[in-house]
């Protein structure tokens, strides 16, 4: 047996609070690893980083495609390239409380019917591959900031009421596997609800199937105040059949719109998911991202969208809130 010699055991000692010491001090890291756009460097791959999902994709609008302003750069880990659609490289612009760039979508002609809205988006009449991460997705998440900047709802020039307004503002989703540009599989939006706008998460799981819908409690306009910046979330179990609403990192109490079983979730076989297509799209700021025709407009500002594969816990939520809200 080897003698354990006072000086050997100082030694051990100290080695185990030096140890101790650099593991208490170690800084957590980023609480989201975005891949990165290439030529940029890697920033918070250590500790809480490797336990969070990354985005399938991500936005910041501080990323135009080189020689192709009207373009964006996924910063998630799909490299779903994302159009400016109308607004192109002008629909950056600056702002006096986020750093940096952010997305202004708008109604450019609030009186004609047109094809000129300020929106974004990508769209593949069979299907975008790149967003495969949510062909057969068990889970979804979509979330960002929004400031609403105008008037909104927007008048509906689709119509002869001159006072007519579209019953939706549209802010992000994932479009379902046979959309025409509207359809969704996973969304966050504003939709009237039986007569009154409420902010909600609307899913649909099979394609070309029934839609949920998990509208907000409180009035829109409070949690949505004009010119203010909100972060807004909204997570999808296809499985198990729920969604939930998230403002500002936390929960916002709500409802489901459609009674029974719309998802058709009850029973065998399990586990349940989405469609095996991949997305058609992801669409921003209102519908047909395809620039066909307009719907849903918002005259808003946006900011630092993600959409993840997965329902993310409310401590992963607060914590892409704190991450983003500077």
């Amino acid at each position: 047996m080897r003698a354990d010699f006072p000086g050997r055991r100082l030694a051990l000692t100290l080695a185990l609070v030096t140890t101790l010491l650099v593991t208490a001090f170690a800084p957590a890291g980023d609480p989201v690893a975005l891949e990165p756009v290439a030529g940029e460097p890697v920033a918070g791959t250590a500790g809480a980083a490797s336990r969070v999902p990354r985005p399938v994709a991500a936005y910041d609008f501080e990323h135009p495609v080189p020689g192709d302003p009207a373009r964006e750069r996924d910063r998630g880990r799909s490299g779903t390239t994302l159009e400016l659609v109308n607004g192109g490289a002008g629909s950056r612009v600056g702002d006096d409380e986020r750093r940096g760039k952010v997305l202004r979508t708008r109604q450019v002609s609030p009186t004609t019917t047109g094809n000129d809205d300020w929106k974004a988006g990508v769209y593949g009449p069979q299907g975008v591959p790149t967003l495969g991460a949510f062909n057969g997705a068990r889970q979804a998440t979509v979330m960002g900031w929004f400031r609403m900047t105008g008037e909104n709802p927007a008048p509906n020039p689709g119509t002869p009421d001159p006072d007519d307004r579209y019953n939706a503002i549209g802010l992000a989703g994932i479009l379902s596997g046979t959309s025409q540009g509207h359809d969704v599989r996973a969304l966050l939006e504003l939709i009237t609800v039986d007569g009154e706008m409420k902010v909600v998460a609307l899913g649909r799981r099979v394609d070309n199937g029934s839609s949920q819908t998990f509208a907000a409690d409180a009035d829109w306009r409070r949690i949505l105040p004009p010119g203010t910046w909100v972060s807004l979330a909204a997570t999808f179990d296809f499985d198990a059949g729920t969604m939930a609403l998230y403002r500002d990192g936390r929960p916002l109490p709500g409802r489901y719109v459609v009674p029974g079983d719309p998802w058709a979730v009850d029973g065998a076989p399990e586990p349940d998911a989405a469609s095996p297509t991949d997305p058609r799209g992801i669409k921003i700021g209102g519908s047909y991202p395809q620039n066909t025709q307009e719907g849903n407009p918002c005259d808003c500002r946006m900011d630092d969208l993600m959409f993840f594969d997965r329902a993310l816990t409310p401590a992963e939520i607060m914590s892409q809130y704190r991450r983003t809200r500077g």
